[in-house]
């Protein structure tokens, strides 16, 4: 695919400040017709929603719904309307509408702008109906469902990462010190992209990996696209980098030893005749779809496993009991199957549920391409559809009293009958543009959390556990990212000295369900 793939791209920041600016030089007013979702009203027309989206980010559309009884409701700003809607039965039914609540338009749009292409390349993402938007997402649903490729991708990733924490392991009764946070990041990046463009990956070259983070943490301004040479110049540097590395791997016969994805994707740009200097912008933002989201989710979920009473000690016993513990010319090792996780652990899977439940902070955009009705509401051509997770997770009528807390338990099987319906749980989006990668991201963060639990006990330097803030989650990501690292000091469990440690995967083309659309599928 040419851009980050559909309802796991979180836009909202990047949206909303193109609105809240770009928009501002038009300042068109917009009447509401009755027949609209209702209007939020606001002490100061446009400006109210302004200043609340830069103040309360993620938590604005929350604090909203909770002042309104409608379902859906109207944001208007200069030049623009955003129906916001915040109850998943009628979230389902905006995902069925796909032709007319449309995610392409905004996609071929954010991809172009942020990746910097061209304006010939940015209309062949515009023809046919958005055509390369549809096949890109076609590719990666195709090549990231459970079987053969993605089977090769997770061996690449869970080798990697097993070594970086072999890496880690403190002499006997020694500490090893480390940025917990940072830690995660710089492991499952490379990990990551290992797995997907192999052994010349271009994020390894010197530079490139800086240079990603400078270009995500510029994205805001580079949506917006004014002047991004100037109010977003180490963005955009840091985007040239990264499109340089990407190049030059294509020329020194980087995808020949890839996984399939980049070589697909490649092979339909082609197709499109788009240049090959184009084609490695676009790729640009593969890394945004594939990188951003499993270092938050499995720093949340080891540091809570921390913070609960008792859960570290309860996942322990899970995890324990389906290690395998062999011995061979005197070496110990400990194998941790990623199948076995998933078949024998429900509390670690519940628990990782409600990390992607508790700290989502995404929103699924949408683009009117005409007038249609939802329900009894019109809605009107060229507004956008924002549908908040957070809306739907935080809400006691969903979830009930303890919306608001972390529940680790929650989504046991045994817990079911004290749940919403399935698809009131929005971890990875839905409908037609499902996050493709969920199966790939459930297996790294599930394999990174699970040693790191089993094999070390941490300590916070600080000399207690503390929950980090996350207000300033980045625009792109979808779990939220805590504002400050977590120094910790790792020693080897009692039991655990002189021990090796595997990661493996057995063939199988099984789904394990954890999303309405994966259900159907068994």
């Amino acid at each position: 695919m040419l851009l980050p793939h559909g309802d796991n791209n979180n836009f909202t920041l990047a949206v909303a400040g193109l609105v809240a600016i770009a928009s501002l030089a038009v300042w068109s007013f917009t009447r509401h017709d009755s027949r609209e979702p209702p209007l939020v009203p606001v002490a100061l027309p446009y400006l109210s929603h302004i200043i609340g989206l830069s103040r309360e980010t993620y938590n604005y559309y929350v604090n909203l719904s909770k002042k309104i009884s409608s379902p859906i409701f109207t944001v208007s700003l200069p030049g623009q309307k955003m129906y916001v809607v915040t109850n998943a039965d009628l979230v389902q039914k905006v995902q069925k509408q796909y032709d007319t609540i449309a995610f392409p338009p905004l996609a071929a749009a954010f991809s172009s702008r942020t990746a910097g292409t061209s304006e010939a390349s940015s209309q062949a993402m515009k023809r046919d109906n958005y055509a390369l938007v549809h096949v890109s997402n076609d590719i990666l649903t195709d090549t990231l469902k459970p079987g053969e490729n993605l089977d090769r991708m997770n061996r690449v990733m869970l080798g990697d990462i097993g070594r970086s924490i072999q890496a880690l392991e403190p002499a006997h009764q020694k500490t090893v010190r480390i940025q917990f946070n940072k830690w995660l990041r710089e492991t499952l990046t490379r990990a990551t992209t290992r797995s997907m463009y192999g052994p010349k990956n271009p994020y390894e070259r010197e530079g490139v990996y800086d240079a990603f983070w400078d270009f995500e943490g510029g994205l805001v301004a580079l949506a917006i696209g004014i002047l991004p040479s100037i109010v977003a110049k180490t963005a955009v540097a840091g985007r040239e980098k990264v499109a340089a590395a990407i190049r030059n791997y294509y020329k020194e016969g980087g995808l020949e030893a890839s996984s399939e994805i980049p070589r697909r994707r490649y092979d339909i740009a082609v197709s499109h005749k788009i240049p090959e200097s184009e084609i490695a912008r676009f790729e640009t933002g593969m890394a945004l779809a594939i990188i951003l989201n499993t270092g938050p989710a499995t720093f949340w979920m080891v540091l809570m496993a921390y913070l609960t009473p008792g859960l570290k000690e309860d996942l322990r016993g899970e995890i324990d009991a389906c290690t395998k513990t062999t011995v061979e010319n005197g070496v110990t090792t400990k194998s941790l199957d990623i199948l076995n996780l998933k078949e024998s652990c429900p509390l670690l899977l519940s628990t990782y549920q409600e990390v992607l439940r508790y700290f989502h902070v995404g929103t699924l955009v949408r683009q009117v391409t005409e007038d249609t009705y939802l329900d009894q509401y019109l809605l009107k051509k060229g507004a956008m559809v924002h549908m908040p997770s957070r809306t739907i997770h935080h809400d006691p009528n969903v979830y009930g009293p303890n919306a608001s807390d972390f529940v680790p338990r929650r989504f046991l099987p045994s817990e079911k009958k004290n749940r919403p319906k399935d698809h009131c749980f929005r971890g990875f989006g839905g409908g037609k543009h499902l996050c493709p990668g969920r199966h790939f991201a459930t297996n790294e963060v599930l394999a990174t959390a699970a040693v790191f639990i089993a094999r070390f006990d941490m300590d916070p330097v600080r000399g207690k556990w503390e929950m980090p803030t996350g207000f300033n989650s980045g625009s792109a990501g979808q779990i939220m990212e805590p504002d400050h690292d977590v120094e910790v000091d790792l020693r080897t469990r009692d039991g655990f000295e002189d021990v090796v440690w595997e990661l493996r995967l057995k063939t199988s083309d099984k789904i394990f369900a954890i999303v309405t659309e994966d259900m159907n599928e068994n």
